[in-house]
């Protein structure tokens, strides 16, 4: 019987990706803290959660006005810590939990990143997981010693061929090379262990790789473009799709259209998991759980939604009136992510959007710029089986309007109820990511 992923979505910020959820009366402060992440690991294995997974930027969101105080002032995802750390603070608390981190093909190097996260999987037994993104905008560039972000395609250009490097490292030890055979001295077979000697357009990279293969291979690959030109990517390389879906409809239509792609490009649909974000608001009853909605969107503030859409869009929304159109050079010269811009070229069709627009359609920086489901565990159950037994996703990125109150609040309430359904696993069915998520140990070279 076909089952639900379900991955929660982390944040190594002061905040979730909700901005509003550190002014919540219930949201713990220790967000600096080991304790803090060790008690979220807690809640999402104790609800049998696939995968805890740290979304992360390089930058704070300070386009808006060309300055951070607004950031800082408002709290608007200001503090931001290394991920890959992190995961080994909630890995030494776990022992089921998948742990995946966000890193950049655009501002990283493939032998770093291959090395990172192959070095993570042994230290988790087989539980790590590779978010892959090109970044988004000026502000990660300046960071990272760029005049600038670069041109959208080009960047997934660039990262077509950072995993062709990746997985060629990943490759090189062959399973049974280890030996360390004191009595005859031999500690590997050098037969088994290959350089690579990869030469692109963008990367040269020698080895051989230090890292020997992990429980499950290597890293599960994770992805979210939703550009036309990410979903290409995302179709090549993907085994776990983040998804922005906004209707059951839309959901539905895309979802097909995904899977269509994933199979032209040679691999099983059935592979890729596409899990939507959503944000769940749940109490014993729906009453309690209307209130506690009305709360959550009593946090939000203008200036979280303006902030946060200069910097996905990668264009500073102060330089424009909040109520005078947008020109179409103005929307084309944007090189942040283009399926929030796509997204509003579908609602609007011919007119052009102004900055209200974009906050009105997108709502981010609210609490509702995924889909809800508020209720009582019943209710919630309702929704998310609607969706998933409707082939409008595969699972869930489940979005958190408080930390780490509102994960275990779903784990002692959603998940038993989707479990009496069927329609979750009872408990981990391994020891590794994959063998939990139903993937295959990758063969060496499997991904050619």
């Amino acid at each position: 019987m076909r089952q639900m992923t379900l991955v929660g979505f982390l944040q190594a910020q002061n905040c979730t990706n909700f901005v509003g959820s550190w002014r919540h009366p219930l949201a713990q402060q220790d967000f600096t803290s080991a304790a803090y992440y060790r008690r979220i690991g807690r809640a999402l294995e104790a609800g049998k959660f696939h995968l805890g997974f740290f979304d992360d930027r390089l930058a704070m969101p300070d386009l808006f006005g060309g300055d951070h105080a607004h950031t800082v002032a408002n709290g608007i995802r200001c503090v931001k810590m290394d991920p890959i750390t992190v995961l080994t603070v909630m890995g030494m608390a776990t022992e089921r939990l998948g742990l995946g981190a966000t890193f950049s093909t655009t501002y990283f190097e493939p032998f770093h990143v291959a090395r990172v996260f192959a070095t993570l999987d042994l230290m988790t037994e087989g539980r790590a997981a590779w978010n892959i993104v090109t970044s988004m905008n000026d502000g990660e560039a300046l960071n990272m010693g760029h005049a600038s972000h670069g041109d959208h395609d080009r960047r997934y250009d660039r990262a077509d061929e950072f995993l062709e490097v990746v997985m060629g490292h990943w490759d090189a030890w062959e399973d049974g090379s280890i030996v360390a055979d004191r009595e005859t001295g031999l500690f590997a077979h050098p037969e088994k262990v290959h350089r690579l000697d990869y030469q692109g357009e963008f990367f040269r990279s020698r080895g051989p790789f230090t890292v020997p293969r992990s429980a499950q291979g290597h890293p599960v690959l994770i992805q979210a473009g939703q550009s036309g030109r990410g979903q290409r990517f995302a179709a090549r390389w993907a085994e776990c799709v983040f998804v922005n879906y906004h209707s059951l409809t839309q959901a539905q239509r895309d979802y097909a259209s995904f899977k269509t792609q994933v199979e032209a490009a040679g691999r099983d649909p059935e592979k890729t998991f596409v899990c939507a974000g959503v944000y769940p608001i749940v109490a014993e009853t729906r009453a309690e759980a209307e209130d506690h909605a009305a709360l959550i969107d009593s946090l939000p503030k203008e200036i979280d939604s303006l902030s946060l859409l200069s910097e996905v869009l990668n264009f500073d929304f102060s330089k424009q009136p909040i109520d005078v159109p947008f020109t179409q050079e103005q929307i084309d010269s944007w090189t942040g992510v283009q399926g929030m811009r796509d997204r509003i070229r579908r609602e609007l069709g011919d007119r052009l959007p102004t900055p209200r627009d974009f906050i009105n359609i997108t709502r981010r920086g609210t609490f509702h710029d995924h889909p809800r489901f508020v209720g009582s565990p019943k209710d919630v159950a309702d929704g998310m089986e609607e969706w998933f037994a409707t082939r409008a996703c595969d699972g869930f990125v489940i979005a958190a309007s408080h930390v780490p109150g509102a994960y275990e609040d779903f784990s002692r309430l959603v998940v038993p109820e989707l479990q009496r359904r069927g329609l979750f696993h009872t408990d981990y069915t391994g020891a590794t990511l994959r063998e939990n998520l139903g993937l295959d140990r990758p063969a060496i070279g499997a991904w050619r």
